[in-house]
């Protein structure tokens, strides 16, 4: 599909996701204050064009921040945290907050945010945008569910307190900004002794073995992940490293331990930003089958109780700023889906077909998620979820993703759209039911396309 590139005048920026594929062209606000963000839309009200996107630190995969044309509110100067309720374990921000600075904040009282993904550097609005999930869904689900309101502005210029259980809040957790753009929040946070994790670490030969010891065990862990080979083939096809654990308790840090001084520091470590790209060839079959026989192999067969960072469990790629530029000057794309619990033979076939197919992705994880979110085009359901990184040069590769579509949708399982920057739109409603309501509600409440984005030109919503 060609992409409309236009621009209402030369005042314009290149934007792409975090993929770094497709990138377009268009007009970005920095608002600083509500008003400004008020004032931006009600520019737009008169004369929509080609609308406008809120977007954070860049994080979404694919094009759900981008707005080919038209313009993008850049939400990073809206980052105040408005209050702390160390009692009820409240904070209210703004939604340009991030993650990070919320840990910096809330940490040194005690608190920790309820859902993190595998980056911090997410804000508060894409957050809820893209109603993202954790390692501890089977427990806590995705982070809609901790937020007790928010404040969103319509396209009618009204700013409206949205509350749990309505069906606006419903369409706007997951609604990829499309509603509205998101102001502030208030969250409900999860208390915390130290900055540190006791971790499980154990070897899974294959991925029965796997599926097994995440289905017998997952429920005693707060965290849980495993990152999976996806080059293994043979006896060994989904062998795999489990890593749970849960937040450690003051009394449980070893004797010596330095965070016995300062318990709830938080002191992220930082290494060199890569290059400005690294050539594809190091990101071949040969170079990833070798980094994931050593990254199976330097695992232990079971380690208990490994003391790490918070930053080191949840976030270590953020220690290494840019890290995708590994993938070369096209990017990459990053494909994630769930399929329900029953349908675990489908997931064997997904598997199998990257195995054989040699895809080189040395970041592959493999989740269980718990019960259902209530947003209507949120991403996680009852079953297991797995996602894999794969270079866009392959030769291919959209051919081989629009299979493994089939194989999602035959299953009654969905891919995610906060990561998606290529599936196809006559799919979307058999992977998520309630698309229609979504579109039926956004029609009613942006008759003229206010809120608009790439993605949901390109899907239609």
């Amino acid at each position: 599909m060609a992409v409309d590139t236009r621009v209402p005048d030369e005042d314009c920026e290149a934007i792409t996701g975090w993929g770094r594929t497709a990138p377009t062209l268009a007009r970005v606000h920095r608002p600083r204050a509500h008003a400004e963000v008020v004032a931006a839309v009600d520019a737009l009200r008169a004369d929509p064009a080609r609308g406008t996107i809120a977007r954070g630190l860049g994080r979404a995969y694919g094009d759900a921040a981008q707005n080919a044309g038209g313009t993008v509110l850049d939400m990073t100067g809206l980052d105040r945290v408005l209050a702390v309720d160390t009692t009820a374990g409240l904070v209210v921000c703004e939604a340009g907050v991030s993650l990070h600075r919320l840990m910096t904040v809330l940490l040194p009282r005690g608190w920790f945010v309820p859902v993190t993904p595998g980056t911090r550097y997410v804000t508060v609005g894409g957050a809820i945008g893209a109603d993202i999930h954790g390692k501890n869904h089977h427990l806590s689900g995705s982070f809609g569910r901790h937020v007790t309101s928010l404040e969103l502005l319509t396209a009618d210029g009204e700013i409206r307190t949205v509350l749990p259980g309505t069906p606006l809040f419903d369409a706007t957790t997951g609604g990829m900004g499309l509603t509205g753009v998101i102001l502030s929040a208030t969250l409900r946070l999860l208390p915390v002794e130290t900055s540190y994790v006791s971790v499980d670490t154990e070897r899974a030969r294959d991925l029965d073995d796997l599926m097994a010891r995440l289905t017998a065990t997952d429920h005693r862990y707060r965290y849980s992940v495993a990152w999976i080979d996806l080059l293994a083939r043979g006896s060994a096809t989904g062998r795999a490293v489990l890593t749970r654990g849960d937040h450690t308790p003051y009394d449980a840090l070893p004797r010596r331990h330095r965070a016995r001084r300062a318990p709830l520091a938080f002191r992220p470590g930082r290494l060199p930003a890569p290059p400005p790209y690294v050539p594809g060839g190091l990101l071949g079959r040969g170079s990833v089958g070798l980094f994931n026989e050593f990254w199976y192999r330097r695992a232990p067969r079971r380690s208990t109780g490994a003391v790490q960072s918070l930053s080191a469990f949840f976030h270590p790629l953020d220690g290494i700023p840019h890290w995708n530029r590994i993938y070369g000057r096209e990017g990459f794309v990053q494909y994630q889906f769930v399929v329900p619990y029953g349908r675990e033979e489908a997931l064997r076939r997904v598997v199998r077909r990257i195995a054989d197919r040699g895809c080189p992705s040395f970041l592959a994880v493999l989740k269980r998620f718990g019960a259902g979110d209530p947003g209507w085009l949120s991403f996680p359901l009852p079953g297991w979820t797995l996602a894999l990184d794969l270079p866009t040069g392959l030769p291919g590769l959209g051919a081989f993703l629009d299979a493994l579509d089939e194989e999602v949708v035959g299953a009654g399982g969905r891919v995610y759209l906060a990561k998606d920057s290529r599936v196809r739109p006559e799919t979307l409603a058999a992977m998520y039911p309630r698309l229609d309501a979504f579109r039926a509600l956004r029609a009613e409440l942006d008759p003229r396309s206010v809120f608009t984005s790439d993605l949901a030109r390109r899907l239609d919503l």
